[in-house]
């Protein structure tokens, strides 16, 4: 099956493929899509949706999306949906904001939360929804992944993401999950 990846986001286009390496996954660029989607959902599942949506009516082909992100007990959730625009800048300042907001408190359980959406020109919308659970730790463990991956320590894993080969991650991973669910949907 031939997809568009709705996402800019090259990690993430990465994990899509190697998690389903007999699909045609494209690159949006590649379908010619360049436009910016607005995710006004207040859940992931609605800014997978909205983001699969777009891209799909641009394009004329089968869209795969996803929205995801860490959800901190002790904060009531957050970042949640706004994990990805959490302090305003980039990967590194949403690493440094959480760190200080967690400064003092003992409660650290997270957990990473993906929805996706596989949105079909004929107008036929699959979604699904994958969690990993874990902890964020006291300062940042390895080098590998994005995001949030090197504070997030997986209770899977018993490592961080960071410290974890791609391998690992994509077998325990909240997006790997999520993907899974939706091939057996399929």
């Amino acid at each position: 099956m031939k997809v568009v990846a709705a996402t800019g986001n090259m990690h993430k286009l990465k994990e899509f493929r190697a998690i389903f390496p007999d699909w045609d996954i494209v690159s949006e660029r590649d379908a010619g899509f360049a436009g910016e989607v607005e995710e006004t959902g207040a859940t992931f599942s609605e800014n997978a949706l909205i983001k699969a949506r777009a891209v799909c009516r641009a394009t004329g082909m089968p869209a795969l999306a996803d929205d995801s992100g860490i959800a901190v007990d002790a904060l009531g959730g957050a970042p949640g949906v706004y994990s990805a625009r959490y302090s305003g800048g980039g990967d590194a300042d949403n690493r440094a904001l959480l760190l200080k907001n967690l400064q003092g408190r003992q409660d650290r359980r997270a957990h990473f939360a993906c929805a996706v959406a596989l949105v079909f020109p004929d107008g036929r919308e699959v979604t699904s929804e994958g969690r990993t659970e874990g902890e964020i730790l006291h300062a940042e463990r390895g080098s590998g992944g994005f995001g949030y991956d090197s504070l997030f320590f997986s209770s899977d894993l018993q490592k961080s993401f960071g410290e974890a080969t791609e391998a690992e991650k994509n077998s325990v991973s909240h997006r790997a999950r999520a993907l899974a669910a939706l091939a057996e949907k399929l």
